[in-house]
């Protein structure tokens, strides 16, 4: 015989003997927000596993289009020139091709990694000494600046020292405008920085000797080579 149960809404609810009482809403909704909080545990572990990698500046320099004649049409693609950096001394471009623009950026982002190079900066801020660098029709010419000055550069190689942390440099672009020349122009000046400690070390000298050369007085030179860092 079938006796009657509350409800969690106190509306009468048959159930037969021996069987355990339908679970109402609350009970759905519960198991509902059980799942949803397993996807929230989910979504939480994603950051910590971006963060664990190395954050770098990306920088899209130059998208271009090129385009096949095949039967039946034209075909598309699109080459991405990419400057990657971490902001502190580490640079390096890429090239990437593909039939769709993220997979062509993506491609050259990964090359860029791969082709890091290390420049020796002045302070953080600055390069050492002034360079010069050649590729092609491209002839760059890069400077060291006093603070305040900021990146007297365009077009592509502002994006290179944007992406390798200078905050004060002087540079000139002079015989082609093309973005692929003027990078790797740029990539070879600064392949030639070097710094007052590396020099001392090759030659076996202190970094003092070497700035005591250029004229400064001892003390001088004292200070600002305790003040060298690279």
């Amino acid at each position: 015989m079938a006796d009657e149960i509350q409800n969690a809404e106190g509306a009468p609810e048959a159930t037969t003997e021996g069987q355990a009482p339908r679970r109402g809403r609350g009970g759905r909704d519960g198991g509902r927000g059980g799942r949803d909080g397993g996807r929230g545990r989910r979504d939480d572990r994603r950051p910590r596993d971006e963060d664990g990698g190395e954050e770098l500046i990306e920088k899209l320099v130059h998208i271009n289009r090129v385009s096949k004649t095949v039967k039946g049409g034209k075909r598309f693609g699109f080459a991405a020139l990419v400057v990657v950096g971490d902001g502190k001394g580490r640079a390096g471009f890429g090239h990437g091709k593909a039939r769709e623009v993220p997979e062509a950026i993506s491609k050259a982002t990964a090359a860029a990694k791969k082709a890091m190079i290390r420049v020796p900066l002045r302070d953080g801020r600055t390069l050492h000494h002034d360079g010069r660098g050649h590729f092609g029709a491209g002839n760059v010419t890069v400077r060291s600046a006093p603070a305040g000055t900021g990146i007297i550069a365009g077009g592509p190689m502002r994006a290179v020292f944007e992406s390798l942390g200078v905050a004060d440099v002087v540079t000139k672009s002079v015989g082609t405008s093309n973005p692929y020349n003027m990078i790797r122009a740029t990539f070879e000046a600064l392949g030639e920085q070097t710094s007052p400690k590396s020099v001392a070390q090759r030659r076996g000298k202190k970094v003092s000797d070497l700035i005591k050369r250029g004229g400064a007085s001892d003390r001088a030179a004292e200070a600002e080579a305790a003040a060298t860092v690279e």
